[in-house]
């Protein structure tokens, strides 16, 4: 269109001058004609022609030429009035809107952008010319995706002032489906296997209701490099895909796809070898080769030792290493020597750590994070330390870095690492429900990464139908600059048991507790602290399991008056995390076990210990499919004695079972022992000396037990774990993927009291709805199975749990669904 417009302009020109002289003339006056939205100063800069200027044919060709380049213009006309040269134009339109109408698959905005890169954007000036190629490409990529049915118009719509409107009419239409793979030359292996290693599938499972067999020309590629490097890893050197084809039906709703293979012979490693400038380390480094001697050949093998090679010198500070493996192929004995050629290139060291992204957070917060230093050779997997304990943070979306060479210098590079920051903090104010804590109100103001100090501090009020609470909290996580922390907190929290699924008592307690934090390494950490704590015990039911308890402290002549206990504790943890990331991680592991121990002379004198550990084990190479395990492990009680009252755990301190945090499939708090009263019975006996009815109490043989059915009074002893298995959650997009989790469990918990005297009850009668087991045997454990949803909402974790009891101790405690906020694994 363009040439032909510029052959148009060239008669013109030939024409009007040719009229009025054939010969060349000087130039007293160019005039331009037609401008409207093109400034007259920005039209001449394209014009090569000044005033007094000697002007022939050549030159005006070359005035069109350049006009035309500048993109503003239509159409063209030179002519000569005297010795004027009088240039006509008509402008290109500027696009005023642009309108897409029918478009599913592709959304607005990515229209817009990919037609933006294009120079086709709301107040730009429009080439016609291109509106056939891009009415051609969107229907190829259309193609590309099964969709060949699809058409796409664009219609131009004149406005006035020169504008125009585009609007894109869209007739998508259905994908075509897969109808058939065929695969021909496969006689290694059969089809269903390397279907198994495709994307694309002719046929889906029956369980794989939302699944869909569209044709995409990009994954097919992918789908045959796929079963290209199955084949090299499986020794198949001289494997070969012919050709591929791909038919349609007459319809164009159906694709036949025929993959022709060349299999040749599998091929094993007679020998390798390794060429290093470094004589010192070839010994060393062949050890990495040679334990391909003898196997069968694997390019992923291979890959994985050239990778480790790279790695190697890469602690070194030799950033640029090139490992090229050379084969040596001998078709005879189907065999081949691998050589690997290492080239260190030069060895660099780090100039400068530089950050960007950190808006919010100080440099000196990243930076001490940081285990490769300035000034030192550039070591990567010190590098990798240091993004790992960024994302670690958890005050950032994501960290990435480059390694940039330094102009002039061979031998420096600087790191530059690029953090997207995400909020660490919240200030609001909420109302919420949930099946265990009721309708409950909280306001908090809680920052992670205090005014960027990288600091934790929390004031947060929280009521629900069982507590009310306020806690004050700050932790400088780097009180000293070798990584000692430092943190501390006071709180007051009013509990009422019998809400919480308990043993019903009301208990008031106040406390303040400081901490410090030492690291071992990158992976261990270990904290002391000491605590005092005051608790205030009203409205306590007498249970067998506490009446020693309750009949040393309560005040005989005040049966109802409050029991108060003083306190005094000492805590401490050691921590091991190898965890990928905070939230949701998918690989590594954690273990911490933390202990509590009462000082002698507290009202209250005992000991508690808690292990716990998680694991996680990515199934797939991009983490979609993760296997967690875990297990939590508790003891607790009592040492020393008061007189005739030797001390035991707290009640208020046992371990229960039971909702998302242990053993799902049953009410929170619930699966454990319960609170057991023994009730004498009696008989009418004679009556006294008065007459008066008198009462027999029987032996202790025809006792009678009360169970409380709906309050547990858990135990000093704990023991649950679990496996999960972490998959894709379905109808999620990829964007969302970090923030949903979804995974299939199963729970096994005990939890036991050891104090606890089961022979004492196991032939008496037991009175209402209760069950009595025995409650001092981690035996009586109680299992589920079923499905996790957890959600990463802006109002915090939202854990949506459906558990199926597979051994249940009691059918009362069973509850199939839980809904709580703030629980993450």
């Amino acid at each position: 269109m363009t040439l032909k417009k510029l052959f148009i302009g060239v008669v013109l020109v030939g024409t009007g001058l040719n009229a009025q002289a054939s010969e060349s003339f000087i130039v007293d006056d160019i005039q331009v004609r037609g401008l409207q939205r093109v400034a007259l100063g920005a039209a001449l800069t394209y014009i090569p022609v000044r005033v007094g200027e000697e002007v022939t044919p050549a030159r005006i060709r070359q005035v069109i030429h350049e006009l035309y380049s500048s993109s503003h213009f239509d159409d063209i006309e030179v002519y000569r009035e005297g010795d004027s040269v009088v240039i006509r134009v008509t402008e290109r339109p500027t696009i005023n809107e642009i309108r897409f109408e029918g478009n599913k698959d592709l959304k607005d905005d990515q229209l817009l952008d990919s037609l933006g890169t294009s120079g086709i954007a709301v107040g730009e000036s429009l080439d016609r010319t291109m509106i056939s190629s891009l009415e051609k490409n969107l229907e190829d990529f259309y193609h590309s995706v099964g969709k060949y049915n699809a058409r796409v118009r664009i219609q131009v719509v004149n406005l006035p002032r020169n504008r125009v409107e585009l609007r894109f009419d869209f007739q998508e239409g259905p994908a075509a489906e897969i109808a058939q793979i065929n695969m021909i030359g496969n006689e290694s292996f059969e089809r269903d296997e390397l279907v198994d290693l495709m994307e694309l599938r002719d046929r889906l499972p029956w369980w794989n209701i939302i699944g869909k067999r569209n044709y995409q020309q990009q994954q097919l590629t992918g789908d045959i490099e796929n079963i290209e490097s199955f084949y090299r890893n499986q020794g198949y050197l001289r494997f070969e895909v012919d050709s591929v084809q791909v038919a349609m039906t007459p319809e164009r709703e159906g694709i036949y796809i025929t993959l022709n293979f060349e299999e040749g012979d599998q091929y094993n490693v007679s020998g390798t070898d390794l060429i290093s400038e470094f004589r010192d380390d070839e010994d060393f480094l062949k050890n990495f080769v040679e334990t391909l001697d003898g196997r069968r050949y694997s390019q992923q093998e291979i890959t994985s030792i050239e990778e480790s090679l790279k790695s190697y010198y890469g602690r070194l500070g030799y950033a640029y290493t090139e490992v090229n493996t050379i084969p040596e192929i001998n078709d005879e004995d189907k065999v081949v020597k691998l050589t690997f050629a290492v080239d260190p290139g030069q060895r660099v060291y780090v100039r400068r750590i530089a950050f960007e992204g950190n808006d919010a957070t100080k440099d000196e917060v990243l930076r001490r994070e940081m285990r490769q230093m300035e000034g030192a050779w550039l070591n990567e997997r010190l590098v990798e330390t240091g993004k790992t304990r960024l994302e670690r943070l958890g005050f950032f979306e994501t960290v990435e870095y480059d390694t940039v060479q330094v102009p002039g210098q061979d031998d420096q590079v600087d790191i530059v690492f690029r953090v997207k920051e995400q909020p660490s903090g919240s200030v609001g104010a909420g109302v919420g429900y949930g099946d265990y804590a009721g309708f409950s109100i909280n306001a908090s103001i809680s920052q992670e990464n205090f005014l960027g100090s990288g600091n934790r501090v929390a004031f947060v009020v929280d009521t629900n139908r069982y507590a009310k609470s306020v806690r004050l909290q700050y932790v400088d996580n780097y009180f000293t600059d070798d990584g000692v922390s430092l943190g501390g907190s006071v709180y007051y929290q009013d509990f009422d048991a019998g809400r919480a699924n308990l043993q019903q008592y009301n208990q008031t307690s106040y406390g303040i507790s400081t901490d410090l934090g030492f690291p071992i390494n990158e992976f261990n950490r270990l904290n002391f602290g000491v605590g005092y704590s005051r608790n205030g015990i009203t409205q306590l039911n007498p249970y067998d399991q506490i009446r020693a308890f309750y009949d040393k402290y309560r005040d005989e002549n005040d049966r109802n008056a409050a029991l108060n206990f003083s306190s005094v504790d000492l805590t401490a943890s050691w921590q091991r995390t190898t965890l990928n990331r905070g939230v949701f991680p998918t690989a590594g592991s954690t273990n911490r076990l933390s202990g509590k121990v009462t000082l002698p002379n507290s009202d209250l004198q005992y000991f508690k210990i808690d292990y716990r550990f998680r694991h996680y084990l990515p199934l797939s190479d991009n983490h979609d499919w993760v296997l967690m395990t875990r297990l939590n492990a508790g003891y607790g009680n009592g040492y020393g004695s008061d007189g005739d009252l030797e001390f035991t755990l707290p009640f208020w301190e046992n371990f229960y079972g039971g909702g998302n945090d242990n053993l799902r499939g049953f009410e929170q708090n619930r699966a454990g022992p319960r609170g057991i009263i023994r009730r004498p019975q009696t008989i009418q006996g004679p009556p006294d000396a008065n007459g008066n009815p008198t009462q027999i109490v029987l032996g202790p043989e025809f006792d009678q037990v009360e169970i409380a059915r709906f309050a547990s009074i858990g135990g000093n002893a704990s023991l649950t774990g679990g496996i999960e298995l972490v998959f894709p959650t379905p109808l999620i997009g990829e964007e969302n993927k970090n923030s949903v989790r979804t995974s299939l469990f199963v729970d096994v918990g005990a939890i036991w009291d050891t104090e606890f005297n089961y022979d004492e009850y196991r032939d008496l009668t037991v009175t209402g709805d209760g069950v009595l087991w025995d409650y001092s045997s981690p035996r009586n454990y109680q299992a589920s199975y079923g499905v996790s949803v957890q959600w990463l909402s802006p109002m915090g974790v939202l854990t949506f749990s459906f558990g199926i009891p597979i051994k249940s101790l009691d059918s009362s405690a069973e509850d199939r669904f839980t809904f709580n906020v703030g629980t993450s694994f």
